[in-house]
């Protein structure tokens, strides 16, 4: 083994790159060697992430706005190696107080937002790069919201989907359960502490999924070749565990 970093030369655009799951994977392609474009929102949390990795440039927009994702896709210049998706959030109404005006908001960026991204993944990603989504596990419970559940089940189609549409780009999904990011303390407030000590002493692996597993996935899934179309758990063993929600 030659040790060389594997991912030097390349580069990764990181949609949703300015904290949690997205920054810690810019973070970890960066000492592969690649460089990283990161995408988000916030101007100011984008900046100062982006001085934290040392990344080549980043953009800052809503990403559900498809005709400004359009230019940001066309102002790359030539050809990128991997696109990793982890922008969006949760909605978790029951069937009796759904929004439906926010559930379309959902339906934009759970799944709009990744079609339109795959669009132009076919032209502008290189042959044998990646296309990486996230999803959840909770979903997958029979007492989870009508719209998670939904979206989980049909995201790993849709990445089966893509991944025959898009080769030689490979298409991969990484359905996390509880992940240890801002956004769960943002959800959890003053209850977080709790969901993690309870984590931690009922999951198999006896300690809490944060941001740097998931990363480890991600780039593992951009520089091993052979996977594409799969959808890959990431949760600690958490659907193993029925006391755990």
């Amino acid at each position: 083994m030659s040790g060389a970093p594997e991912l030097a030369g390349q580069t990764v655009v990181v949609i949703g790159g300015s904290s949690g799951m997205g920054l810690e994977t810019a973070r970890r392609a960066r000492t592969e060697g690649a460089d990283v474009v990161l995408v988000g929102r916030n101007a100011d949390r984008l900046a100062a992430a982006a001085h934290d990795v040392g990344a080549r440039s980043t953009a800052a927009f809503d990403v559900t706005d498809f005709e400004r994702l359009g230019k940001f896709f066309d102002s790359l210049p030539g050809r990128i190696d991997h696109i990793m998706v982890t922008s969006g959030g949760p909605y978790y109404p029951r069937l009796s107080e759904i929004d439906f005006d926010k559930a379309r908001q959902n339906f934009e960026s759970e799944v709009a937002m990744p079609l339109q991204i795959a669009r132009h993944a076919k032209s502008k990603v290189r042959p044998g790069g990646t296309l990486i989504f996230m999803s959840g596990t909770g979903g997958r419970s029979p007492g989870a919201s009508p719209l998670v559940a939904t979206f989980t089940a049909g995201l790993p189609a849709l990445t089966r989907s893509l991944a025959v549409e898009l080769a030689p780009v490979r298409v991969n999904l990484i359905a996390a359960g509880f992940v240890d990011t801002p956004l769960s303390a943002a959800i959890l407030g003053d209850q977080l502490e709790a969901r993690r000590e309870q984590l931690r002493r009922i999951l198999p692996i006896h300690r809490v999924v944060g941001p740097a597993d998931v990363a480890a996935l991600a780039v593992h899934l951009m520089t091993n070749t052979a996977l594409t179309g799969a959808t890959f758990d990431i949760d600690g063993g958490q659907q193993l565990v029925q006391e755990c929600p």
